[in-house]
């Protein structure tokens, strides 16, 4: 009984849904509450989606900038199809989040590379809510990232995930009857980091001209600690024995 109300054991007494919350890394599991709050709000008519969307206009020329974020967290109203972009949003963005290593700094550089890239670009698409190609962006690198995963879509179609956002393309298309404009976009910015972070590096000596700079990291890890290494041993020991006096001859 305790298991199945989630009681006891080694998870100390928290119910599946909140284990399940916790366990995301916190990047995911920020951007996952926030987007469902979001809806939440909007569902009880605290904010209008016209407060939420993104405007150049409305950004910079009447110092909404609260836009620049809220436009990658609303999805729509409570439905399916909001369940749908959750579970999308945050199985892949935990995905990378947690082959990123423990350090949050990679991963919300690519967040904020991708966040970037995105209103650069949403004004030749008029695109305002930019969740969505989020998403898409994740997908795409996650997908690019794990050749060799077999997937199922729906339990109809088997495929490997290179593959994954060309059926999601597809499926959209077949769905709503329009170009998929944001799976377009967040393809195009998901393959501009791909290339430079996974192609580039090993035929250009190793450089990785996307990684997060040392002030991103500094934010999140810290100053680095000096490496105990054997010469750095040895330098203390050679310091410690030149500050010991020497004795007296008698």
């Amino acid at each position: 009984m305790d298991q199945m109300i989630g009681g006891g054991g080694r998870d100390g007494g928290r119910f599946p849904l909140e284990t399940w919350f916790w366990e995301m890394p916190i990047c995911t599991r920020w951007w996952t509450t926030a987007t469902v709050l979001m809806s939440g709000l909007v569902q009880c008519q605290l904010f209008s989606p016209f407060q939420l969307f993104y405007s150049y206009r409305a950004v910079f020329h009447k110092a909404q900038y609260w836009r620049l974020l809220t436009t990658f967290l609303y999805f729509g109203p409570f439905s399916l199809d909001l369940l749908f972009h959750v579970y999308f949003l945050q199985r892949y963005s935990r995905l990378l989040e947690e082959s990123s290593g423990r350090s949050p700094a990679h991963f919300s550089w690519l967040l904020l590379y991708a966040m970037t890239s995105l209103i650069l670009l949403s004004p030749l698409v008029s695109m305002p809510f930019l969740g969505h190609p989020l998403s898409s962006t994740l997908v795409y690198i996650w997908s690019r990232r794990n050749p060799d995963v077999r997937l199922s879509f729906l339990g109809l179609l088997v495929f490997t995930a290179p593959y994954l956002p060309w059926v999601l393309m597809g499926f959209s298309l077949i769905l709503h009857g329009t170009v998929p404009k944001d799976e377009i976009m967040g393809v195009i910015i998901g393959h501009v980091w791909y290339f430079f972070t996974d192609v580039y590096p090993p035929l250009h000596g190793g450089s990785r001209p996307l990684d997060p700079p040392g002030w991103w990291r500094r934010l999140f890890e810290g100053r680095p600690q000096p490496e105990e290494t054997a010469d750095g041993i040895n330098n203390e020991i050679a310091v410690a024995r030149a500050e010991v006096p020497a004795p007296e001859v008698r």
